[in-house]
């Protein structure tokens, strides 16, 4: 990601409140010194990342669908999954794909990596394009229930309009493709 740019916005930061530990995320609250000196509190979510991919076979961008408990409702979005400490994108990116879907690619090709929402939150996503895929079984995990599906780029659009497909990765993920198919290179 980019260099640190602008000193004279930093916070300093002069403490933090750990709120809760779990699984997937830990809550902080931290208070900071402001650029001109008063005191404020930022509460953090920390999260250790994840991979996404952008997966093409035969025209068709491979999603799975889902249901996720926060919206209440099932979502169709592309494969992806969490880091685990210390891993590398990279190795898993094959994992994720290999066990959400059963697919496996010869190449993977990492587009570009984004914040999900930096005001609050410092979860990166990792977003890959994958070639010369080889179909094969999936590996879900023990509490992982999901469909996958192969969708064209105008399907993929009318999901997006039907607000069946409304999470961010998968959103750009359909934007790259839409770029790629017009001959750009997306987050290059």
């Amino acid at each position: 990601m980019a260099e640190h740019t602008n000193k004279q916005l930093d916070e300093i930061t002069l403490s933090t409140e750990s709120i809760y530990k779990g699984k997937i995320i830990s809550v902080q609250v931290d208070t900071v010194k402001l650029p001109n000196g008063d005191e404020s509190k930022r509460e953090v979510v920390r999260h250790s990342g994840a991979v996404a991919v952008l997966a093409i076979h035969n025209d068709r961008m491979i999603v799975v669908e889902q249901f996720r408990q926060p919206l209440g409702r099932t979502q169709v979005e592309i494969p992806a999954g969490k880091l685990d400490p210390g891993e590398k994108p990279e190795d898993a990116i094959n994992r994720e794909l290999k066990e959400e879907t059963g697919y496996t690619a010869k190449s993977m090709k990492l587009l570009f990596s984004f914040y999900t929402s930096p005001g609050f939150a410092d979860e990166i996503i990792h977003l890959y394009l994958a070639d010369e895929l080889t179909a094969g079984d999936a590996e879900l995990d023990e509490d992982e229930f999901l469909e996958v599906t192969e969708i064209t780029l105008e399907e993929a659009f009318a999901q997006i309009r039907e607000g069946r497909m409304s999470d961010a990765k998968t959103i750009m993920a359909v934007q790259a493709w839409q770029l790629l198919k017009l001959g750009a290179q997306p987050g290059q």
